[in-house]
């Protein structure tokens, strides 16, 4: 069991590195939208010009995520219009199938410790680290090499992190969701809404903050470097699989990691990249 855990960490490790490393370099191959101008004018700040048709740097982030979260809070009022409804009903739905699966989804993985090498290297704490790392270590790379789209990709990654990260906290604090591994034994599932903490910075709850950071940053990733095939794959792969952590951990229903992985996917690509085809 050991063997096989320091297995499991070091495919980890590999993919992580070979993921943070490469990406930066193959914006300077063929960056997705080779018409972009913007250019590095001082450290910390990527001049004008984005091709997603607004300043990005670390300076106007603050003024970028309260226009984001303008759109993110006033989406009721375009769904009042007509718009997105069918998509918004979509996610709605299965969310609730999902919610209401909670007595039959959660016991398989309280009672097997069939994942439980695959647990210790996707915990809580790694996953985390590892989705913060994946931008900051981008930013880094692009920076040292004078790379100014990678560091833009970078800033949006983390833009669009924020965006969810800020949407959770009241998600949390109204739901009260407890987690799985909250319950003794099996159950019952039916109560976990409002009778966990309403603290908005507990562990667990819905949604998963994990799913939605893992899916945001790579959201971003794989539509910056869509020119490159395997960067979605890679991106995807690897927000699906800290996705499903949060499942096979018992830190979260099926229900909200699904739910994060969407609000994650949906504001990074029409949140923070509204003008990318």
């Amino acid at each position: 069991m050991a063997d096989s855990g320091r297995i499991h960490r070091l495919v980890l490790l590999v993919a992580a590195a070979f993921l943070i490393s490469s990406l930066p370099l193959a914006a300077q191959e063929k960056p997705d939208t080779p018409e972009t101008s913007s250019t590095t004018s001082e450290a910390g700040s990527t001049a004008c010009c984005s091709d997603i048709g607004r300043s990005v740097s670390l300076r106007q982030l603050p003024g970028n995520l309260l226009a984001d979260q303008k759109d993110i809070w006033l989406f009721p009022t375009k769904l009042a219009q007509g718009k997105h409804i069918w998509p918004t009903i979509a996610v709605v739905g299965i969310t609730g199938g999902f919610i209401a699966s909670d007595p039959y989804s959660a016991p398989p993985f309280r009672n097997t410790t069939s994942f439980s090498g695959f647990n210790r290297v996707l915990s809580s704490t790694n996953t985390g680290a590892f989705i913060a790392a994946v931008p900051a270590a981008m930013y880094a790379i692009g920076w040292t090499r004078k790379d100014s789209y990678a560091q833009e990709t970078a800033l949006l990654a983390g833009e669009a992190f924020a965006d969810g990260f800020l949407l959770d906290l009241p998600f949390k604090a109204i739901t009260g969701r407890r987690e799985p591994v909250a319950y003794t034994g099996n159950g019952p599932y039916i109560d976990s809404f409002s009778n966990g903490t309403h603290n908005p910075f507990h562990s667990g709850g819905f949604y998963s903050v994990h799913a939605m950071g893992a899916m945001s940053v790579a959201t971003v990733i794989a539509r910056r470097y869509r020119s490159h095939r395997w960067v979605p794959f890679v991106a995807y792969g690897l927000a699906g699989a800290i996705s499903f952590s949060r499942v096979t951990r018992s830190n979260h229903f099926p229900g909200d990691v699904f739910l994060g992985g969407a609000m994650g996917f949906v504001i990074a690509r029409y949140a923070v990249l509204p003008q990318r085809p």
